[in-house]
């Protein structure tokens, strides 16, 4: 199994929501408002997004395509003493063999792995104001 880049992005228009703080499980771990967009931007390119949760490490999108569930990591760290968001998002479903245990057999993943990360990369290139600072096999978060 291959892990996934991590895209690395900053945007205005992901910020530190209100009330985030009360749901975080370890403090400085934000990105919800950066998951909330993509829930809604997979959705329109066909994907189900039914959840968004936060975790231990940040926040996770459950995402529904074909044969596969998978997440979305989605990191965020606070610039300074603003309310500024150093973000990155990797697709958590490693590429390769994967049980399937619905249909009792291997099933690889590559495929459609790569077809998320391509479509959320396409996202964030659509928009204008997000800007891709780099993409990493390397956490880029410090």
């Amino acid at each position: 199994m291959t892990s996934n880049p991590f895209l690395h992005v900053r945007s205005a228009k992901f910020r530190v929501l209100p009330g985030e703080d009360v749901e975080l499980v370890n403090e400085g771990m934000y990105g919800k408002s950066l998951a909330l967009y993509l829930q809604v931007k997979l959705a329109e390119n066909g994907y189900k997004t039914p959840c968004v949760v936060c975790e231990d490490w940040g926040w996770w999108l459950e995402v529904k395509r074909l044969d596969l569930t998978c997440g979305i990591g989605v990191y965020g760290m606070q610039i300074d003493d603003t309310d500024d968001l150093d973000l990155c998002v990797t697709v958590l479903t490693p590429k390769g063999k994967k049980w399937n245990w619905a249909k009792l057999r291997s099933i690889d993943t590559s495929s459609e792995v790569e077809k998320l990360h391509d479509t959320i990369r396409s996202i964030f290139t659509d928009d204008l104001d997000i800007t891709i600072v780099c993409e990493s096999l390397d956490f880029p978060l410090e």
